[in-house]
């Protein structure tokens, strides 16, 4: 038995020049099957990938020209493609428990793909999946952790919207078990799967489209910090912006990810601010109102902006290469962001972070394939990331 989250409406709210559009999924049944939640060693590893344009065999009217049947694309290439992704999986020495999913066209690729996969006796027992009307693709989740709530949230900003929505998942950390014991909940954790805005268009003319996707996660993010301090939270998936892209932009542009960096909060106007003063609170979120600022330190301490800002853990601070090789460079727009909860050396801590670059993922030179409609050989043109979390002793 599968538990699949769909989105089935949403709600509006305007607020100033941003629209943004909020549906959740709080009545399904979660919970699951008998001995649905996995019993566990001590760890959770989580995928995010970009697979390129993953699209069902059924016509809706929304595919790219190449995913139609006039074009020769058809069921049996879709089946084939779905049970590539599937054994690569499959395959990998240290499944992941967690599976994000971007550029998938349907919940039926969702449910196809958690089939294939428990057919190799990998079961991945709750799916979801949420897409924008009229948009050709999507997001889709796949995880052997019971999902409590699922909210899918879109923007309209400045007459631009965002092609994909952004998911925000709830779910128990499940607790190793202690020997002879079935597994216990270890407390909530919460997930933000983004697939922002790409640079088509030019970086400068999509960066208020990112920009504005950062705003809902702020403010989700603020949210959390107020009402459940304890929660840790992790940002991951495609979100069309390097690590570093404030520096590839020579430091002249405010971007959806900012470095910890002392240029970068002077042109926020966030260095040297006064953070005892009593308005600190309210004037920094608003001078934060719409970038995430990352850093490489663990725990993630804001070192040249005022405590207060909201400040993530990059691992690609510390890492080579990327996971999008583009103009024969590569980029880091794929992402795992993560709170400072994860670095507490106790309950369920970030171990580490792995960019998958070697076959069957990658060519042997450690490059993306990107997939080809006409030979059907290939993966992706995005590399998957994989995080560890490992439980350790308080």
């Amino acid at each position: 038995m599968i538990h699949s989250f769909k989105r089935k409406s949403a709600h509006t709210v305007m607020c100033a020049a941003l629209l943004l559009v909020f549906a959740a999924c709080t009545g399904c049944n979660i919970s699951g099957p008998a001995g649905s939640i996995p019993g566990i060693a001590d760890s959770i590893a989580i995928m995010t990938w970009n697979v390129h344009n993953l699209f069902d065999g059924v016509e809706d009217g929304t595919e790219y020209v190449e995913f139609l049947p006039s074009e020769g694309w058809t069921d049996e290439k879709y089946r084939g493609r779905l049970n590539v992704f599937a054994g690569v999986i499959g395959q990998m020495e240290q499944k992941p428990d967690i599976i994000a999913l971007q550029e998938v066209e349907s919940a039926l690729v969702i449910a196809d793909l958690a089939a294939a996969l428990a057919n190799q006796g990998h079961r991945y027992g709750w799916t979801y999946f949420s897409r924008i009307p009229g948009m050709a693709t999507g997001l889709g989740l796949l995880s052997r952790f019971p999902l409590e709530e699922v909210r899918s949230h879109s923007i309209y900003a400045d007459g631009d919207s965002a092609p994909r929505p952004m998911l925000e998942v709830r779910l128990n950390r499940p607790n190793p078990p202690a020997e002879g014991d079935a597994p216990d909940e270890g407390g909530p954790l919460v997930l933000f799967v983004c697939h922002w805005k790409s640079k088509v268009g030019g970086e400068d003319a999509t960066e208020s489209t990112r920009r504005a996707s950062a705003r809902i996660i702020l403010r989700r993010i603020r949210e959390l910090m107020a009402d459940e301090p304890d929660t840790p939270f992790i940002i991951m998936g495609d979100l069309n912006e390097n690590h570093d892209g404030f520096y590839r932009r020579s430091g002249a542009v405010i971007t959806a990810l900012l470095p910890d960096d002392p240029r970068a909060a002077e042109f926020t106007g966030l260095y040297g601010f006064d953070e005892n003063r009593p308005d600190a609170a309210t004037v920094i979120a608003g001078l934060q109102s719409d970038f995430l600022i990352i850093s490489k330190d663990r725990p993630p301490v804001p070192r040249y902006f005022p405590a207060g800002v909201v400040v993530l853990f990059s691992p690609w601070a510390q890492a080579e290469g990327g996971s999008y090789y583009y103009r024969n460079a590569w980029e880091t727009i794929d992402h795992f962001l993560l709170s400072a909860h994860w670095f507490t050396a106790e309950g369920w801590d970030y171990d580490s972070f792995r960019v998958l670059n070697e076959p069957p993922f990658a060519s042997i030179n450690g490059l993306p394939m990107p997939y080809s409609t006409r030979t059907g050989n290939g993966l992706s043109d995005h590399l998957p990331l994989m995080l560890f979390l490992r439980r350790r002793d308080g």
